[in-house]
């Protein structure tokens, strides 16, 4: 008989703080392969571009803003942050 591993042992730990967009040093790409969600003051958000757990923030896109080279630009919140595997 094969020895069968469960999904949830090959995730990679949750980094502290950890960003979608591959440029920033705090792209994890092995972390971002599985669903992630992020519960920010008891609620699930789904549009966090960055988060930051020791410092208790995340970062969102604000509305349809962009920056000069065609980015969104993102606000700051600042709570409670738990990031979770899905």
């Amino acid at each position: 008989m094969t020895e069968h591993t469960s999904p949830i042992a090959e995730r990679p730990p949750l980094p502290d703080h950890l960003c979608v967009e591959p440029r920033s040093p705090h792209h994890v790409a092995a972390v971002l392969e599985h669903p992630i969600g992020v519960r920010f003051n008891g609620q699930e958000r789904g549009d966090v571009e960055e988060y930051c757990v020791s410092e208790g923030w995340i970062k969102v896109a604000a509305a349809k803003a962009r920056d000069r080279h065609g980015r969104q630009l993102l606000m700051k919140i600042k709570g409670r942050v738990e990031p979770f595997y899905r």
